[in-house]
């Protein structure tokens, strides 16, 4: 965790031009802070950006990549459908409402989605956008940033997606497992409420 330095900063962030306001608070002790945003969570209204667990090495996907066969992209790893079972346990054992659960139609984050959490729905805005035109990645960030605009609660609403997407919105690199905790802020920006690692408690 980041030390302490003010209750509340504010940062200023660039993903694909537009400027993001994110707010940040920053918590004095990792434990605390956990606990913190496990509390957060448990109040609902909240958006879950979670990138797709740990996936058989690579970038992007192979020359054949076909959308409709898990087979020609890459997919989860053993130790990446561990991880996502290990991070649905947690969730459920915190008693984390969830509303729903939307996903990329990628195979790896439809899996991930899938170990993480249950049921889950595809949407293609949150399809990975890597090496494509910036112009429909804009398109999807700017429908993904209005739906989480949109929400409210009750529960809260995942989406699992790619680190080119979450980069995007946030301007932050997420590691493969990880959940940005985020919820609508003042004039179309995303308040950042934390961060929850893969592995930890």
């Amino acid at each position: 965790m980041r030390k302490l330095q003010s209750a509340r900063r504010v940062k200023y962030l660039k993903p694909w031009g537009c400027k993001l306001l994110l707010l940040l608070t920053v918590l004095p002790h990792p434990a605390h802070a956990d606990e913190n945003l496990w509390a957060a969570l448990r109040s609902g209204g909240h958006v879950l950006l979670m990138r797709h667990a740990a996936t058989n090495p690579g970038i992007g996907d192979p020359p054949q990549f076909n959308l409709q066969d898990c087979q020609t992209q890459r997919n989860l790893s053993a130790s990446g459908k561990a991880q996502a079972a290990r991070i649905g346990k947690r969730v459920t054992e915190r008693g984390i409402p969830i509303s729903a659960v939307l996903s990329s139609r990628w195979c790896r984050c439809l899996d991930t989605a899938r170990l993480t959490f249950g049921s889950v729905t595809p949407e293609p805005a949150l399809d990975s956008f890597f090496g494509e035109r910036s112009a429909q990645g804009q398109q999807q960030t700017a429908a993904i940033r209005a739906r989480i605009q949109s929400f409210s609660g009750p529960g809260n609403l995942v989406m699992v997606t790619h680190q080119v997407n979450i980069t995007a919105l946030t301007g932050e690199y997420p590691a493969e497992g990880e959940i940005f905790i985020t919820r609508p802020g003042a004039q179309g920006a995303l308040q950042w409420i934390g961060r929850l690692m893969p592995d930890q408690p």
